[in-house]
């Protein structure tokens, strides 16, 4: 199920929360139900939005070798036809060339069933 931030104006917090897309919550009441925490002092009526925030680690560039450690073959295009794999790995060619099956990533090999 998707996260949810809520900000409460009264108590300037954000709580995060875990419900279906189809909820609306709209009170602070609701939103420490579904979190499971105390009121803290405020009124169960009291307004909330959900406000839109970058999930973790959306930001965060990662390389090459960190594609291939998550079993991905990345090719980047260096002339008409010709592909390098940055991603290479073992037995793989370097340069991958159209019309060349010998030079094709070892995708059969990164595929698990």
């Amino acid at each position: 199920m998707p996260r949810y931030d809520y900000y409460c104006e009264q108590n300037q917090q954000i709580i995060e929360v875990v419900h279906r897309i189809s909820t609306k919550l709209e009170t602070w009441g609701e939103v420490c139900n579904l979190a499971a925490i105390d009121l803290g002092g405020i009124s169960p009526d009291t307004p909330v939005k959900r406000i839109i925030t970058t999930p973790p680690m959306t930001a965060t560039p990662i390389g090459n070798s960190g594609l291939k450690g998550l079993g991905f073959t990345k090719l980047v295009k260096r002339d008409d036809g010709v592909y390098e794999n940055v991603t290479r790995s073992g037995s793989e060619k370097r340069y991958m060339r159209a019309g060349e099956a010998e030079s094709m990533p070892h995708l059969h090999k990164k595929i698990a069933d």
